[in-house]
């Protein structure tokens, strides 16, 4: 079997990949102190420049935090998906994708993961997606702030329930992407009771198990949301994919 050439890594690239696997194989949680650069040298044997390049690049990229002064140092700080996001838009905006092949791509991936929510999730997971329901409800449409927030909550609950992280991850950064450019073009006070009705329905669907029908509720549920855009911020669709 053929394997795809490989550029040629610069040890910083290395040893930031080794830290991962450390953090990985350790299992170290969000806020947990790495080893001391003392002991990375050490355990890496590499050079002072080298250790702290590879550790820029995880610090860049979202993945730990550099806390300065006495007692700081390196510690885990997760995975994100809006870091995630951030870095795509490097690669998208240099493609030349605009936000309607966003938009395409979430129509694809969401009433997907709708789906596997349904025929996947642990019932105890429902108990959040009803909060999600129950926060929305208690939300003021006229609170164009607040209502945003727990009308985008709904669909990242949706996806952390279908059981798969690489969706998970990619259909979350895809949001945080769309939402950081489209914050304040939301639909109008008058449609949002629409919006709240329709994803209390999804989520009925959800809870049963019924995977068909909630895959097909999220799938008229992004092509309205679509169609509302298209019809309103055309321009906004024809640009180039970036992180502002």
């Amino acid at each position: 079997m053929t394997t795809m050439p490989r550029r040629q890594e610069k040890m910083s690239e290395i040893v930031s990949r080794e830290i991962v696997h450390a953090i990985v194989d350790q299992g170290l949680e969000p806020g947990a102190k790495l080893a001391s650069e003392g002991e990375m040298l050490e355990q890496f044997g590499v050079g002072r420049a080298t250790l702290r390049e590879a550790l820029r690049i995880l610090e860049v990229n979202g993945l730990i935090q550099i806390r300065p002064g006495p007692g700081g140092g390196p510690i885990v700080a997760g995975v994100k998906s809006h870091d995630f996001g951030r870095m795509s838009t490097l690669y998208y905006h240099m493609t030349g994708a605009t936000f309607r092949e966003l938009a395409e791509a979430r129509r694809a991936m969401e009433p997907v993961m709708a789906r596997l929510a349904a025929e996947r999730a642990d019932p105890d997971q429902f108990d959040r997606l009803r909060r999600s329901i129950e926060r929305a409800e208690a939300a003021s449409v006229r609170e164009e702030g607040n209502w945003a927030r727990v009308s985008t909550d709904f669909h990242a609950t949706v996806a952390s329930m279908s059981g798969n992280r690489v969706l998970d991850l990619f259909a979350e950064s895809l949001k945080d992407v769309w939402f950081d450019r489209i914050y304040g073009l939301m639909y109008p006070v008058d449609a949002r009771e629409q919006v709240r009705r329709d994803h209390e329905a999804i989520a009925g669907a959800i809870i049963k198990g019924d995977g068909k029908k909630a895959e097909k509720l999220m799938a008229a549920h992004m092509d309205e949301f679509q169609g509302f855009v298209t019809e309103r911020y055309h321009g906004l669709l024809d640009e180039v994919l970036d992180w502002r």
